[in-house]
């Protein structure tokens, strides 16, 4: 599990196609160093598992491998030598959740409309990121509520059903910390729901949906 807080951000040195995956290398000295075997980390808000750290080839990158199913469904599809990723550990047990609860599990890709500066600009602005996201996310889409993009944990500060589009203010830390800079207009980011607002939104609709008899069914139905 993860909390949708960017610890680093790394850079993809190679991908190459291997028997119908990509491997993908990813220098990060910081969670290189981190990692051993079989770890899971997540790469711009995927789970994905780390081969390769350590010593042979060096202590600052790590291997994992995409699968056809994460290429055709998230925005790794896109990596190329010298693409930023987001990087995040899993949060250990116990550990205070700073952000919200996030499985690396992409539900899908959204479109980058914008990202501008908020008026007056400056050193350390705020930025507004406008994303128009699927119908898989959409229906757990809600003003306030939380989302994951790119594996960063964002509040959606306004929810345009409509357009389907998420609006979100991006604090100076947030856009200096994360690859968000390097997205331009057109560019997919990988879309997360929040897992709590699914189980309560599916549970609502599961009771709406379920059939009550009433006592005219009964009767017109012969019972």
């Amino acid at each position: 599990m993860f909390t949708g807080l960017i610890q680093s951000v790394g850079v993809v040195e190679s991908v190459v196609a291997a028997g119908g995956t990509l491997r993908i290398a990813v220098y990060s000295p910081a969670i290189a160093a981190q990692l051993k075997p079989g770890d899971s980390v997540a790469v711009s808000g995927v789970c994905l598992t780390a081969l390769d750290p350590g010593p042979n080839p060096g202590p600052e990158r790590f291997f994992a491998e995409l699968a056809a199913e994460t290429v055709a469904r998230t925005s790794l599809s896109m990596l190329a030598p010298g693409s930023r990723v987001n990087l995040e550990l899993p949060t250990p047990a116990g550990a205070p959740l700073g952000g919200h609860i996030v499985q690396g599990h992409v539900d899908a890709t959204g479109v980058c409309l914008s990202l501008e500066a908020v008026s007056g600009g400056g050193a350390r602005t705020d930025w507004w990121l406008r994303v128009r996201v699927p119908p898989a996310v959409a229906r757990y889409a809600v003003e306030k509520g939380s989302i994951a993009i790119e594996g960063i944990s964002l509040t959606i500060a306004h929810w345009d059903a409509a357009g389907s589009v998420v609006s979100v203010a991006i604090i100076p830390h947030t856009y200096e910390a994360t690859n968000l800079a390097t997205l331009g207009p057109g560019a997919l980011v990988n879309l997360e729901a929040d897992i709590l607002m699914k189980l309560a939104i599916e549970k609502q609709r599961e009771a709406e949906n379920r059939f009550t008899p009433t006592l005219e069914y009964l009767v017109a139905n012969g019972y």
